[in-house]
């Protein structure tokens, strides 16, 4: 049985833009790299359906990190409190 191949995205990119900038007609692409004119159809219509997601803005990924890390950084404090009171409770006890 035959395994499947698995390409990279950077590949895939590679050969869509080679496609789409028309340095090569599709039909070489797929020749020179043994692929189906289907496959290549399907990785350009994601290039094309994704392209406009480059340019969203970062600001919500950046505003959700910055959410996660004052989460996080409360949870430091919340601990080290914590540790600072058992730390002071065992020395009383002791």
């Amino acid at each position: 049985m035959a395994k499947r191949r698995r390409f990279t995205p950077q590949f895939k990119a590679d050969i869509v833009i080679e496609a789409l900038s028309g340095q090569s007609s599709q039909a070489e692409l797929c020749r020179r790299h043994h692929l189906s004119e289907e496959q290549l159809s399907k990785w350009k219509h994601q290039l094309l359906d994704n392209a406009s997601t480059l340019f969203e803005s970062t600001d919500k990924q950046s505003n959700a990190s910055q959410q996660r890390i004052a989460q996080l950084e409360q949870l430091v404090g919340r601990l080290t409190l914590a540790l600072d009171i058992q730390k002071k409770a065992s020395t009383w006890l002791t």
